[in-house]
């Protein structure tokens, strides 16, 4: 069965599920030539009991824009990761969760899906795009870093904190870096001559 890259990015209120919240749960499903082929976004209430970190809710402070958009037309976490896993399953592949770094936003989605639903599509795996980067760039995990990486990677997508909006650049990310590793393992490489990247790193 062909596999569809679930690109996912979530916004929350702290850095672990249950003392925090995910406020905001965006994912781009893609097939590996870069096809977006179904988006899913949902801002969720907050969980009963939690609050928000201190250093979060500062950060936030500073994102009135991205903070409105996280607020707006909220679903009890119940129903928003019931009518998520009901989105993924209706894709017409098998869900590959994708996300930078993997080890936050999966913590999240995963968290939520098995305390709200009881279950998870992507069973216990996620991709982490830095770990894949590492292997394709055949660097160091640490200089795998998006200042990085070759320009062309880069789609002109923007990065806004919105989670749909960088759930859809990520994913663009991803594929194009599929694409040279598909390219690499048919003897063709990354080309020696691309621009890396002058972006922050993450």
């Amino acid at each position: 069965m062909v596999e569809i890259y679930v690109s996912t990015d979530v916004e929350t209120d702290g850095p672990i599920p249950g003392p925090h919240s995910m406020l905001s749960l965006g994912s781009a499903a893609y097939t590996a030539d870069k096809q977006l082929v179904a988006t899913f976004s949902a801002n969720l209430d907050t969980l009963e009991h939690a609050s928000a970190h201190p250093k979060t809710a500062e950060w936030w402070a500073t994102q009135t824009q991205a903070w409105a958009a996280c607020r707006q037309d909220l679903e009890a976490p119940e129903a928003a990761m019931r009518r998520y896993i009901e989105w993924v399953k209706s894709l017409p592949g098998k869900p590959v969760f994708v996300a930078y770094p993997a080890g936050f936003d999966f913590l999240f989605v995963y968290w939520y899906l098995i305390r709200f639903v009881g279950e998870s599509p992507f069973s216990h795996s996620a991709l982490d795009v830095k770990s894949f980067a590492m292997a394709v760039m055949k660097t160091n995990y640490r200089d795998s870093t998006k200042r990085n990486m070759p320009k062309h990677w880069f789609d002109p997508l923007p990065h806004t904190h919105v989670a749909l909006d960088d759930a859809i650049e990520q994913g663009a990310m991803f594929c194009n870096m599929l694409q040279d590793n598909r390219r690499h393992a048919n003897g063709a490489g990354l080309d020696p001559c691309a621009t890396p990247s002058r972006d922050p790193p993450r």
